[in-house]
């Protein structure tokens, strides 16, 4: 059968954790329909890493060199329809039916720019309150959309995400080509490990000067500078966002990328270099816990991170 969603996930020095990614997507997400594209920054747990890709053998791997140019080659590679994004904290405790999806986009065309897989009724009083959620009937189901460009909450009216969106394919090229300063020209050129990036670092701000630029040098600042191109510039995109329930939650439990804090938890038990441990002994996320006590919110925290033993001990030789 063909792929109709191509799935780009970042991962880096939490193989426990993008196990337990990979594993909740296998179960709620239609594996036959999904293409998986894993950009790896390869840092600390190397062997790790590679036994959890010997456990996904579908999943299409790319070990970051350079983020920015990584990126654009999986995008630009991508012709499925739809897409979606991952980040490794990130798990999948429930699904929604794809024909319920697509039959939306369908629907709303081009009034629709993603279908949530982490929003749901309950998080969004204040819109309720203000009439800014509609019902629509799909195949028999409902499903909610809201006006992202009216949203009363940080979720509502975060337009362009990492964790769990379905987007048209050709929106995420355009927001991508848009977001960047200078075409294909400059960002080939100055791509942030690029000689002459490293020449102009030397007399200006390396960050600053790919800010400039409009270049991605992690996740974050790919999901901020789309976002915010996409908030800035309303009239070129659909306003509503789809949703039927909250399918994923990320559990923030500790920092890998250290340019943002993390404001849940920095327990000592819970660093990547204990989880990995956890990992090798067997350790495993248990999803099972977190489909049965489902989450309310976008993002979580150690409550939801609950580890059971796999019974099967990681023993993978480094190449």
């Amino acid at each position: 059968m063909q792929k109709q969603i191509t799935n780009i996930v970042f991962t880096k020095n939490r193989p426990m954790q993008l196990h337990g990614y990979l594993e909740g997507l296998r179960r709620f997400l239609p594996a036959e329909l999904l293409r998986t594209v894993i950009l790896y920054k390869p840092e600390l747990f190397g062997a790790e890493y590679e036994y959890c890709f010997s456990q996904f053998p579908g999943c299409e791997i790319i070990r970051e060199t350079d983020f920015h140019s990584d990126l654009l080659r999986a995008i630009r590679n991508t012709d499925t329809q739809y897409m979606l994004f991952g980040i490794d904290d990130v798990v999948y405790f429930d699904g929604v039916d794809f024909d319920v999806i697509e039959k939306t986009f369908e629907m709303l065309g081009a009034d629709l720019l993603g279908f949530s897989l982490r929003l749901d009724k309950q998080q969004m009083p204040e819109d309720i309150e203000v009439d800014n959620l509609t019902e629509h009937q799909v195949n028999y189901q409902t499903v909610c959309s809201v006006d992202w460009t009216k949203g009363k909450t940080k979720n509502t009216r975060y337009p362009f995400e990492l964790c769990a969106t379905i987007y048209h394919t050709e929106d995420v090229k355009r927001i991508v080509a848009h977001t960047m300063k200078g075409g294909d020209f400059m960002h080939t050129r100055f791509a942030p490990c690029s000689f002459l990036t490293r020449i102009v670092s030397c007399v200006y701000p390396r960050r600053k000067f790919l800010k400039k630029l409009g270049s991605f040098y992690n996740p974050n600042t790919f999901e901020s500078w789309c976002c915010r191109y996409v908030q800035n510039h309303p009239n070129r995109f659909g306003h509503r966002l789809a949703f039927q329930k909250i399918c994923a939650t990320a559990i923030q439990i500790n920092v890998v990328n250290t340019s943002t804090a993390n404001e849940w938890d920095d327990a000592q038990n819970l660093t990547v270099e204990a989880l990995n441990e956890n990992y090798q002994n067997g350790g495993r996320i248990d999803i099972d816990v977190i489909a049965n006590n489902k989450p309310q919110q976008t993002h979580t925290g150690r409550e939801f991170f609950k580890t059971k033993e796999s019974g099967q001990v990681n023993h993978v030789e480094v190449l």
